[in-house]
């Protein structure tokens, strides 16, 4: 929702995969060919599962298993896409060849549990999380001992956990700031979030609670991608981004990624980013606390031609008074903080 808040010409690339093409075959076995040993290339994945919060191509592209697959994808002997995924025998692994093993067509049965893309860690001891963890060990133990999966599923969850405690850090650096009064802009001076509602973008259910927030007990705040205070925007883009690169690399055995680029190194950055401008955010408090200057943030932050368009400011105009869980009570299963709607 943070990304389709806006219009649809600023999100072609989220709706054409999130409709009606997850749902069709012809999105994978293509329109006019449906040949399955089309669908059965890596590529074929490429088309939805790449970018900046589901890097799974670039992940896979680069891995030792991405190279070993680009280099001898054109050798029948090696990859034979002929063949029923079933009774297939390749040189290294494809997507489909894990995520969809033996030709089963619900790739999240094969699919890592970690929730939001990587944003949590998942090995919490849930006996679903143990069966999926040891599926996945299985698929690796085609070509590699179930030790070594083992390893390298217990590196992934390292990996997340030394990101957790950056992406904590960095919120609790916005969430000082605006509890302070310092954060520029404040809530309640821009423009609605994509719900309708003015409570702090990084107040995500049980974790932040009250109206020194912006919003009733109880109440959480949406992420915003656009229109927000530049360490709110470092914030998002350090979970849903860096974090993002750092679970997929790792499950990819993508290490180069999940470190440089936009990886933990990412994450370095967007820290001292975030305490940077947090600093200098309270020095200029200070000034004009001694100089006597009030500072109003400017209109801009408020209205404007863009700002019309999104979800948030359209609810509030078309709809006083109301939010979107009121209108939608439960849209996409999202929320699960407010009451539903009479």
């Amino acid at each position: 929702a943070w990304s389709i808040e806006r219009p649809p010409g600023d999100t072609a690339g989220c709706t054409f995969c999130h409709t009606s093409p997850e749902e069709r075959c012809s999105t994978c076995h293509q329109r006019h060919q449906f040949d399955p040993a089309v669908a059965r290339r890596s590529e074929q994945c490429k088309t939805s599962h790449w970018g900046k919060d589901h890097r799974g191509w670039e992940a896979y592209d680069i891995s030792i298993h991405g190279v070993v697959y680009q280099v001898n994808k054109w050798n029948p002997e090696q990859f034979d896409f002929s063949k029923k995924l079933a009774d297939a025998d390749y040189v290294g692994p494809t997507c489909q060849y894990c995520h969809m093993r033996g030709g089963h067509h619900n790739v999240q049965r094969l699919s890592t549990v970690y929730t939001s893309m990587g944003m949590s860690n998942a090995d919490r001891g849930a006996p679903l999380w143990k069966e999926k963890r040891d599926t996945w060990v299985s698929v690796c133990d085609d070509c590699h001992s179930p030790r070594f999966a083992r390893e390298n599923l217990q590196a992934m969850d390292e990996a997340c956990k030394d990101a957790g405690l950056k992406y904590t850090e960095t919120f609790k650096v916005a969430e000082n700031l605006m509890l302070d009064g310092m954060g520029e802009p404040m809530p309640k001076d821009l423009a609605p979030d994509w719900s309708g509602q003015h409570i702090w973008s990084l107040k995500i259910g049980a974790y932040h609670d009250g109206p020194k927030y912006g919003g009733a007990q109880g109440e959480s705040g949406e992420f915003r991608m656009s229109n927000c205070s530049d360490i709110e925007r470092i914030c998002f883009e350090s979970v849903g981004y860096w974090m993002t690169y750092i679970m997929k690399g790792m499950a990819h055995q993508s290490w180069n990624d999940a470190t440089y680029c936009d990886g933990s190194f990412g994450m370095d950055r967007w820290l001292v980013k975030a305490k940077a401008a947090s600093e200098q955010a309270r020095r200029f408090t200070a000034l004009e606390k001694e100089t006597g200057i009030n500072w109003v943030p400017s209109e801009f932050w408020r209205k404007g031609d863009y700002l019309e368009q999104l979800t948030g400011t359209r609810i509030v105009k078309e709809f006083p008074g109301k939010t979107i869980f009121d209108l939608c009570p439960e849209p996409g299963g999202l929320d699960h903080h407010h009451a539903p709607a009479e």
